[in-house]
């Protein structure tokens, strides 16, 4: 079986590779030249673990091909797969330039049946604007050829993608023929092999279920982050409050960690599509509305603490900033808390250190010159006035306190660490001789 991914970004490459992986033969297709030789040579253009490996192989097997000419490969495969780009537009809605231009190339170039499937995050109505772009360019050559499209929305969590896609927890898939029904359930057959998790909707039901999931996961934070700064207004534990509403079988326990906020890829921009396409409509997101507003302010929290702790006396200090990446495991920067503080306090004109295991260059990209890089955790602290966790990475949940404190500037008492993931221990921290800030706790 040979199939085409179109964009080789986080989604496209993780799926072309993990189809290779299982014996396809997949062509991945992208613009960037640049890209598709880094891609050759086996190097990778985001980090997530254990892929780099995975390309390598099933490129050197065969299985796995990289190009940027669309138009020489659509004759040889039978399902293209559209993975490209729906950045958000200045509205908020998703920008589909990107998604179109595809299926007019596809238009322009097929002489032979085709299954077209929509693999990024679109909204409603997506499937229909491609048919209706790769039927005007037939009609415009002149030809009649028979084609179907489909969506297959993705469910890759950053940092555990390989995992999710090769043993996934169900797959959706939005068709409206019997063949594009048989060449997807053949496509999925070697992932579904020990249960049928293979589940088949009508197209515009698999379009909405991508966001409706993460608009409802980004609600589980946003109220979560709500309660706990209710918690610290009433004298209650949020981790406390966790407990006690995750064990309630209607509830469960996933997605009730507070934070400073949710970032990455697809929650925000996600949230704010489904909220625009709804006002196109006519309907108002009121609950995703909140949503949206609380992650926002959610994301200055530790800001506010810092400024209340010092009162506002900010300038000429110095803050170690843990974690850069929105969440562990990637170096993904994309709307992450840590752009939203270190923004805040570069304009109250504090000194920002830094240190991520794995998103420092991500950082020096988008940043530049604006902050210190640390070369490890210790290092950070080196002369600063407090600490704030903002992403909590493995090797943060340890530390040496003892030889934090004596890095750290002491000159006008117990030093503070702003805890944005609430992985420390409030008594521990206080013995060791820090003033320490959690949420809700």
């Amino acid at each position: 079986m040979k199939i085409a991914i179109v964009g080789t970004g986080y989604v496209g490459l993780v799926t072309g590779t993990c189809f290779a992986d299982m014996g396809i033969d997949v062509t991945c297709i992208d613009v960037d030249k640049a890209k598709i030789e880094a891609l050759k040579a086996g190097r990778i253009p985001i980090y997530e673990p254990g892929l780099e490996t995975l390309v390598s192989k099933n490129h050197k097997a065969g299985r796995l091909h990289f190009t940027t000419r669309l138009e020489e490969v659509v004759d040889n495969v039978e399902i293209i797969f559209s993975a490209v780009g729906t950045p958000p537009d200045e509205d908020g809605s998703a920008d589909l330039r990107y998604v179109l231009d595809v299926a007019r190339t596809i238009g322009d170039c097929m002489n032979s049946y085709k299954l077209i499937v929509t693999k990024s995050t679109v909204p409603v109505g997506t499937a229909e604007k491609v048919r209706r772009v790769i039927n005007e360019r037939l009609e415009l050559r002149g030809t009649a050829i028979e084609f179907d499209v489909a969506s297959n929305p993705e469910f890759l969590k950053e940092g555990a993608a390989i995992k999710d896609f090769m043993s996934p927890d169900r797959v959706v898939v939005g068709v409206d023929s019997d063949r594009a029904r048989e060449l997807m359930k053949k496509l999925y057959r070697p992932f579904l092999v020990s249960s049928d998790r293979l589940l088949f909707t009508d197209i515009p039901s698999a379009e909405m279920i991508k966001y409706a999931a993460n608009a409802m996961l980004a609600t589980r934070i946003s109220f979560m982050n709500d309660i706990a700064n209710l918690c610290d207004l009433v004298g209650a534990n949020v981790n406390m409050v966790r407990k006690g509403i995750g064990s309630d079988a209607r509830i469960g326990t996933k997605f009730l960690y507070p934070g400073c906020g949710y970032g990455g890829s697809c929650f925000p921009k996600d949230v704010k599509a489904i909220i625009r396409t709804a006002a196109q409509h006519g309907y108002k997101m009121r609950v995703l509305q909140a949503v949206e507003e609380v992650n926002e302010s959610q994301k200055g929290l530790l800001f506010e603490k810092l400024s209340r702790h010092f009162n506002n006396d900010l300038k000429g200090r110095r803050v170690a900033l843990w974690g850069l990446a929105f969440k562990p495991e990637t170096d993904d920067m994309r709307e992450a808390p840590a752009l939203e503080l270190i923004s805040r306090m570069r304009d109250a004109g504090i000194t920002v250190r830094v240190y991520d295991p794995v998103a420092m260059d991500e950082c020096r990209r988008r940043l530049g010159g604006s902050v210190e890089y640390a070369r490890d955790i210790y290092d950070a602290a080196l002369g600063a006035d407090a600490v704030m966790l903002v992403t909590e990475w493995k090797e943060f949940r340890m530390p040496s306190w003892q030889v934090i404190r004596k890095a750290m500037n002491t000159d006008s008492g117990n030093p503070p660490v702003f805890d944005g993931r609430n992985i420390y221990d409030r008594a521990e921290l206080r013995q060791a001789g820090f003033e320490y800030y959690g949420l809700g706790k």
